[in-house]
């Protein structure tokens, strides 16, 4: 479910699918003399470098998606001496960072990843990159991601998660265009619920 909504993020951002969804109710579409109307790019995803911070089952399966995709995939994890699955490669987080097309995080948080991805690390970022976090809120600095993007540093970001959830009005990323903003869902979908229910109710059934 949360791997699943990394994609979805992604690919809107990428192919600008609420953009064209907007035009094309608008009538953009229908005044193009035309058959296909572009006003902004679309970007593949094929050949693309994917820095994903975190390799656990999430991590994983992200790594397994962009493979799919024809990405390369780069990944940071602080088990030394984890055997990577095949098709990944091991950086440092300055090489990931550095050399990502995109950067997904996965990684938990504790005193060390909050605020990981600050305005240093978003500065190392390819000028054009995407940043995706469904993971948690506090691993970004919101402000800093704020004005990454306004400048036009970053093409786009995709969250799922906020440092302060419900979000203050104030929170800078809903004021910027280029965040896409998800309340929270990716673990929502109706199946992962089911799942857990069922996990809750094999749980009280072995404690009694």
């Amino acid at each position: 479910s949360v791997a699943q909504i990394v994609f979805a993020h992604l690919l809107d951002i990428t192919n600008s699918v609420q953009h064209y969804t907007a035009e094309a109710h608008r009538g953009a579409w229908s005044e193009c003399q035309d058959f296909t109307y572009i006003n902004t790019p679309v970007m593949e995803l094929d050949g693309k470098v994917m820095g994903i911070v975190g390799l656990g089952n999430i991590g994983k399966a992200v790594a397994q998606i962009a493979l799919a995709f024809g990405m390369k995939v780069l990944a940071y994890t602080s088990k030394a001496q984890e055997q990577l699955p095949e098709g990944i490669q091991k950086a440092d987080m300055d090489t990931l960072f550095a050399n990502s097309d995109v950067v997904s995080l996965h990684c938990p948080l504790n005193a060390s990843t909050k605020g990981l991805v600050n305005a240093e690390r978003l500065a190392q970022m390819k000028r054009g990159a995407i940043l995706i976090n469904t993971a948690r809120g506090p691993l970004v600095d919101e402000e800093a991601l704020a004005e990454a993007l306004a400048s036009g540093h970053l093409m786009g970001a995709g969250v799922d998660v906020l440092t302060q959830e419900p979000p203050l009005a104030t929170n800078p990323l809903l004021a910027q265009p280029g965040c896409h903003i998800t309340p929270h869902i990716g673990w929502a979908s109706d199946e992962a619920r089911v799942r857990l229910m069922n996990i809750l109710i094999a749980n009280v059934k072995a404690f009694i």
